[in-house]
């Protein structure tokens, strides 16, 4: 069970590394948008600095035809380093892309994937990870909890070493849903795990506990006993 950060923030992924889990980091060229003018590689070198080598880092390409996503991966790969796992669009082009990174050793996360046989065919294709957008099938009346478990059981029959990496949420209940249906991973943004411990709920429970310790020892601290 892992978590890994939706984020190409440095000071967000400086700041909640300290509270949270994380095992990775996933971007995409809108989470990169977010960011303003940067110097593209620069940017995924500091990130890389930040995480250290024993957390994963993915990096998507933005070509839509097999030739360009491979020589956009060989660039990242190239400019960043060779640990970085490529995403790729579930496509045709993408499977093809797939197959020929996995070829030569490349990591692959197969991303964009709404359909439980655009999965399937990422797991043949030798993708590391598979990246169902759990959100964006609700919004297509896909069932992407019945998919993830689809996705599981092909990756356990077959003794594969593929990951779910589920993506795309809307709230925390669906990453939940997720990893209950056997997503192995999950990608989450800050902002969303954020809301989900400042709940007001969680924090007068918190406040409960110190003030009943409180009225017993006053402002003494455990250490001051």
């Amino acid at each position: 069970m892992e978590l890994l950060f939706d984020t190409a923030n440095i000071d967000d992924i400086k700041k909640y590394m300290e509270y949270y889990p994380i095992t990775g980091i996933t971007s995409n060229p809108t989470i990169l948008k977010a960011e303003g003018k940067i110097e593209f590689f620069n940017h995924l070198k500091e990130i890389r600095k930040v995480i250290g080598f024993d957390k994963t880092l993915h990096v998507q390409v933005i070509g839509t035809i097999a030739d360009e996503m491979i020589k956009e991966a060989y660039a990242i790969i190239n400019n960043v380093d060779k640990e970085v796992f490529i995403k790729i669009p579930t496509t045709q082009d993408g499977l093809k892309t797939i197959m020929k990174l996995k070829s030569e050793g490349i990591g692959v996360t197969a991303t964009a994937i709404y359909t439980t046989f655009q999965g399937f065919s990422a797991i043949m294709a030798g993708a590391d990870f598979i990246a169902p957008y759990c959100n964006r099938m609700l919004n297509l009346d896909v069932d992407f909890e019945d998919a993830i478990r689809s996705f599981r059981k092909v990756i356990d029959d077959n003794k594969s070493n593929c990951k779910i990496l589920a993506a795309s949420f809307k709230n925390i209940t669906q990453v939940n849903k997720a990893y209950i249906a056997g997503a192995q991973t999950a990608t989450v943004q800050p902002a969303l795990l954020r809301n989900t411990f400042n709940m007001a709920t969680v924090e007068k429970a918190v406040y409960d506990f110190k003030n009943d310790w409180t009225l017993i020892h006053g402002d003494k601290l455990i250490t001051d006993l």
